[in-house]
């Protein structure tokens, strides 16, 4: 399988103190999906804005399929759904595909709806929604399109235990089908064993890569089983030094 996501060397910087990220080197397969994880601060949402093209790298460079990444290759899902309040819910997912012809963007909106469980709600506003059911908006809204690089910021973090597992399995199904490279950026190691191939556990500021881990269990996991917890064990190891004092960090570098 080609490596088609390359970062080499990637640097963010905001001001002439304000290292934020890097330097970051990262090779991600296509079709697989990875988690980024790491604590509040440690670069996590600027890696995902660089690859979303809302930020330049000041330093490094991420290539896609051996170029740079084009906006069509991306969709992103954010925390909140954001989607637009006065359409319908066929029509937030509908709303990136006014380059197709009618006929193609009602079979791939109707498709959409199907993947994730929603046709019976297609003629629903937003606020007819619940949380789980807009974040299953956002998440066909962004794949409706087809994009070969799915960038998700935490899109389950604001929903309660039982509506985010439901969601995890969803984007399984979502991926399954649709086939996209996916980075997901979670606080949650769970999340991440749970559903990515590749795990990048992130430490700083800036933002470099402290652990790298490719579980390598076949879904469904179960996260009750000896494996997931001894991998879990695994990421709450590479996590703790993260947590350590200040001047105990010093010391270990």
């Amino acid at each position: 399988m080609a490596a088609t996501l390359e970062i080499d060397g990637l640097v963010k910087r905001f001001g002439p103190n304000g290292a934020a990220l890097g330097p970051l080197d990262l090779t991600l397969e296509e079709g697989r999906m990875a988690a980024v994880i790491g604590r509040s601060g440690c670069g996590k949402s600027t890696l995902l804005r660089l690859l979303a093209g809302l930020e330049t790298p000041s330093a490094g460079s991420i290539r896609f399929a051996g170029r740079k990444i084009a906006a069509e290759d991306v969709a992103v899902v954010f925390q909140e759904p954001r989607l637009m309040p006065w359409l319908s819910v066929a029509a937030n997912i509908g709303f990136g595909l006014h380059h197709l012809d009618r006929a193609r963007r009602e079979t791939a909106v109707a498709e959409a709806l199907e993947q994730v469980g929603l046709t019976p709600a297609a003629h629903l506003l937003p606020k007819q929604l619940s949380g789980g059911m807009a974040q299953r908006v956002a998440l066909a809204r962004a794949l409706a399109v087809r994009p070969r690089l799915l960038l998700l910021d935490e899109p389950f973090s604001a929903l309660d235990p039982l509506t985010r597992t439901q969601m995890q399995d969803h984007l399984l199904g979502l991926w399954h089908h649709y086939g996209p490279t996916i980075v997901l950026v979670s606080h949650d190691m769970e999340e991440a064993l749970a559903l990515a191939d590749h795990i990048i556990v992130l430490d700083g500021p800036p933002g470099r890569m402290a652990a790298s881990f490719a579980p390598g269990m076949p879904h469904p996991r179960h996260r009750s089983g000896v494996t997931f917890q001894r991998w879990r064990d695994r990421l709450t190891q590479a996590l703790e030094p993260q947590v350590r004092a200040p001047q105990e960090m010093r010391h270990a570098v």
